[in-house]
């Protein structure tokens, strides 16, 4: 019987700065890994929240946590796929705060795991109005409140770019075509002051990944603690990042410490791909 999986990392002896003091952040795809993170400790380095998500009950909840750490959040339930949608969004937001300072878009929506010749174009299409075409049209949407402040645009991407793996191709495909995007609205939107990068996570060891995980050893007759070290074995530090790790990466982007910092993808993996 293997160990459970054991994470040494610096979350242990963390401590917030004020990076973000006063800062306005949106974030766009409040789930129960990520989106919570990157909202909580944003939060905990001083900025103010929009928390974006369908589920308006979920978006109070997080919304709470937010207020408890001395911070505003203001909960805007929306589809963002739907063009006046995402037009309210920008303006609640504007009238609440007056200013925007970092727009994240988080929100994905899983492809068919299927080989890309097997995929149906419909289920494609479907998943990249969320994964490709909402970020675009929120980065525009949002570009003239970005640019009053000198603020910054950043693309949760991933690591499944590095892969060729056949079930991960519709996946690929999305992630891809943003880490595209990004780099295309990074020269369109520099003269303008905004600053557009991603940040590409390998398996982030959270709800979501640890039930995949659980499901993993259920069909292979191995432990949860055998797919961890599976999964870790190939990173420098042996070990996955946890959400916390992965949102301060990418909430480095959105500081001033980044000021300079553009038309990149900041890859958060404990070590695992060199690039």
């Amino acid at each position: 019987m293997s160990a459970a999986p054991h994470i040494s990392a610096p979350a242990e002896t963390y401590r917030p700065v004020p990076l973000l003091q006063d800062k306005v952040i949106v974030v766009s795809g409040i789930g129960p890994g990520l989106g919570h993170s990157l909202s909580i400790e944003a939060a905990r380095m001083g900025a103010n929240l929009v928390l974006v998500s369908r589920t308006e009950k979920k978006l109070e909840k997080l919304a709470e946590e937010v207020r408890g750490l001395g911070q505003r959040a203001l909960v805007a339930p929306a589809d963002i796929t739907d063009e006046q949608q995402r037009r309210s969004l920008v303006e609640r937001t504007l009238a609440e705060y007056g200013r925007v300072d970092c727009l994240i878009n988080n929100a994905f929506a899983i492809p068919p795991m299927n080989p890309i010749t097997e995929i149906e174009l419909d289920a494609l299409r479907n998943a990249n109005e969320t994964n490709v075409f909402a970020p675009l049209r929120l980065s525009t949407l949002f570009a003239d409140a970005l640019a009053a402040s000198h603020g910054s645009i950043i693309m949760l991407n991933s690591c499944v770019s590095y892969s060729s793996q056949p079930e991960y191709s519709g996946y690929k495909l999305s992630k891809g075509t943003l880490q595209h995007l990004a780099s295309s609205l990074a020269t369109e939107l520099g003269p303008r002051g905004i600053r557009v990068n991603s940040v590409a996570p390998s398996y982030v060891y959270e709800d979501i990944n640890k039930a995949y995980f659980d499901w993993l050893a259920s069909q292979a007759g191995v432990t949860h603690a055998d797919i961890y070290k599976q999964k870790a074995d190939p990173t420098d530090l042996q070990r996955l990042a946890g959400p916390e790790e992965v949102a301060r990466a990418a909430l480095f982007l959105a500081s001033d410490l980044a000021s300079a910092v553009t038309g990149q993808m900041l890859t958060v993996d404990c070590g695992e791909f060199h690039r």
